[in-house]
């Protein structure tokens, strides 16, 4: 409440910046596209399906700015097409002070001696590869705002780095690997890198695992999408070059 009396408008620590949400349309990438849109942020939604897409954005719009969608394939997206998304976002919004990459890719838990070979290089390739491109093709435009934030979801290594998760379990290696190289090589810039691992969600990626998931901790991902606007706020900096492992918010299990 205000002096006055009056009821005082719910702090927007996210006002005014812009940020790009890859993987909008999954489980937490929808929640904390819609949680970054309340905190004031304007939203660019990244994903590949359109129709989902679509409906996040109804739901954001209705929390915060007008976002924008940007349909893309992480699969098939080739560095001159990230790059050519950074020009857009430049063109059209002129910054980019935040990117959340929430995108995944997880087919099943399979042997790694009968794994695929295709399917291991496909796993590296969306969940560690595209990604980086992702984040390389935005650097030169993030490092032209004052407080520029990464913020790469990644998976419980203690869990992944078990037996038959194959090249999903080895990319999450990877992405832990990232988070801190890359915080330090831009230790002297305003971008800032930081990792999310959010505990057990129920998502589609899990249920592939785990076809009869009985985990008591298991959470809806709306109960993370805090940690995300947290991590994306000036608020980050306390988590820079780290893997934040944050307790879940009080959204029922």
């Amino acid at each position: 409440m205000s002096l006055l009396g009056l009821p005082t408008a719910a702090p927007q620590p996210l006002a005014g910046r812009v940020i790009l949400v890859a993987g909008a349309h999954g489980g937490l990438g929808a929640a904390a596209a819609q949680a970054c849109a309340a905190a004031g942020a304007t939203l660019v939604l990244l994903g590949r399906r359109l129709p989902k897409l679509n409906r996040v954005y109804d739901a954001v719009a209705q929390a915060g700015p007008e976002p924008l969608l940007y349909p893309l394939d992480l699969e098939g997206a080739a560095p001159d097409d990230y790059a050519q998304l950074a020009e857009r976002l430049h063109a059209e919004l002129g910054r980019l002070d935040g990117l959340l990459h929430c995108a995944a890719d997880f087919r099943g838990l399979t042997p790694l001696e009968h794994q695929d070979p295709a399917a291991f290089a496909r796993a590296i390739h969306v969940n560690l590869t595209a990604p980086w491109w992702l984040v390389q093709a935005c650097l030169p435009l993030l490092r032209h705002s004052p407080d520029a934030s990464v913020v790469l979801a990644a998976d419980d290594l203690d869990r992944v780095g078990q037996a038959y998760w194959g090249g999903y379990g080895v990319a999450q290696h990877g992405l832990h690997g990232l988070v801190p190289m890359l915080a330090a090589e831009l230790s002297g810039t305003s971008v800032r890198v930081a990792g999310l691992q959010p505990g057990p969600m129920r998502t589609p990626l899990r249920a592939r695992a785990y076809a009869d998931d009985l985990h008591e901790g298991v959470r809806d991902p709306a109960a993370y999408a805090g940690a995300c606007v947290a991590l994306l706020s000036a608020a980050g900096a306390a988590h820079r070059g780290t893997v934040w492992r944050p307790e879940p918010e009080g959204v029922p299990a």
